[in-house]
């Protein structure tokens, strides 16, 4: 039920109301009361409308903080005094798609444990209703306003910026609204909330930002930031219109943030440069499995300083354990106004590392022989999270998504050449194993 970012799949069929009111009534359990928003899709509505239904008539009260970045419904958990929160949301994934994700009140997404509780009692059919004396209570609340002047507060710029935000018809207007107090000229791009995502794919990639590429290079921004739906993932542009690829931004965030023997979380698809330009400064990286939830745990540990994801979550843990993109946004504009962006990238040489996901059916199945394949055909294999092969000049990964029926494909090495060809040697598994 659960995968690595909660539950997810398309309205009506994997994602209904049933579930949602099941989903709430098998929180109410353990939660007295319980942060909700949702990211702009329509179907978010009567989700939320189900969800609360089955908290409330099972005694939670809800504090209903409506349209909000998914970083907003999870630190107005413990802002409110919550027992949990709960985005109604399917992050970065298409517009006929929705979820549901639960959080703790230190930000971090529900556990595997957690999780398999929830999943347990919605087996069972869990339900413990209340009489109408203990019904519980809905409070209509803006979660935006203590979101915004917490990132407001988080960083000192030397000189306000010009800075370009798409916020991709999702939920992502703090990031906005905190970079104007914080005095810098704001532009925004595709910012009426819209489920359908009418502006772009939800998901910021090099493809799908070319518009704030353009527009930040035919301007005189400094940079561009840009969201998902739900605002839990940040991609950026530097001022000459580059987009900066999910390793390097890793690489400018860690370096910030770490500093002799500490270390920064980050899953096993990172590129080597991350791993090499820690090294320099006496930081380590520390690998985990793929997902956001995984990068937190680790995060939890007192040495790690910051985690983050090359598909664009970052998390800072002295701050929250969730994945807070307007963080990561006012954060790297912070950057900027000490040095631009691309000066920065200017240090830095990235290794060739390719990346794709291929559509699959029954992909843990295909899975499962694709580990039996590369177990038996290559001798330094790890499986922390699908199966990686270090082949001492180059590595591949291959992993079944989380989220989505996909099985992606990671290559890199120091030579393009060499990448390349490892990179269709990987995908060839892939595509022999069907």
């Amino acid at each position: 039920m659960f995968g690595t970012s909660g539950i997810r799949g398309p309205v009506g069929e994997v994602v209904t109301a049933d579930l949602a009111l099941a989903v709430g009534r098998a929180l109410a359990a353990e939660a007295e009361s319980v942060v909700v928003g949702r990211d702009p899709r329509e179907s978010g509505e009567f989700l939320t409308d189900a969800l609360v239904a089955g908290l409330r008539e099972s005694g939670t009260d809800v504090i209903d903080i409506g349209l909000a970045a998914t970083p907003t419904v999870a630190r107005a958990v413990a802002g409110e005094d919550a027992d949990a929160g709960v985005s109604i949301t399917a992050s970065h994934n298409p517009a006929p798609d929705n979820g549901i994700k639960l959080w703790n009140p230190s930000g971090q997404a529900f556990d595997e444990a957690q999780r398999e509780a929830i999943t347990e009692r919605i087996r069972d059919d869990y339900f413990a209703p209340v009489g109408w004396e203990g019904l519980g209570k809905r409070h209509e609340k803006d979660g935006a306003e203590r979101h915004t002047q917490t990132l407001v507060d988080a960083v000192s710029l030397d000189e306000p910026l010009s800075v370009i935000v798409d916020v991709g018809n999702g939920a992502g207007g703090v990031t906005a609204e905190a970079l104007a107090r914080l005095g810098c000229e704001v532009e925004t791009l595709n910012a009426q909330p819209d489920g359908r995502f009418p502006g772009r794919p939800s998901e910021p990639t090099a493809e799908t930002c070319e518009s704030l590429c353009q527009l930040v290079a035919a301007s005189d921004a400094d940079l561009g930031i840009a969201h998902d739906g739900d605002a839990d993932r940040m991609m950026a542009v530097t001022g000459n219109g580059d987009f900066i690829s999910g390793d390097m931004l890793l690489a400018l965030f860690s370096l910030d943030a770490a500093g002799e023997g500490e270390r920064v979380a980050a899953p096993v698809d990172t590129s080597l440069v991350v791993a090499d330009l820690l090294a320099e400064q006496g930081a380590s990286l520390t690998r985990t499995k793929v997902g956001d939830v995984y990068v937190a745990e680790r995060a939890t540990e007192p040495d790690v300083v910051f985690g983050g994801e090359p598909s664009g979550a970052w998390i800072w843990p002295e701050e929250t354990l969730c994945p807070d993109g307007p963080l990561a946004a006012v954060r790297l504009v912070e950057l900027a106004s000490k040095r631009p962006l691309a000066a920065r990238l200017a240090d830095l040489e990235p290794y060739p590392i390719r990346r794709t996901s291929l559509e699959v059916e029954r992909k843990d199945e295909l899975m499962a022989a694709i580990e039996a394949r590369v177990l038996s055909e290559f001798d330094d294999v790890q499986t922390l999270d699908g199966v990686r092969v270090d082949l001492g000049d180059a590595w591949f990964l291959l992993r079944a998504s989380g989220t989505q029926p996909l099985i992606r494909v990671t290559a890199e090495a120091r030579d393009p050449a060499r990448a390349d060809e490892v990179f269709e040697r990987a995908t060839g598994i892939v595509t022999d194993s069907q």
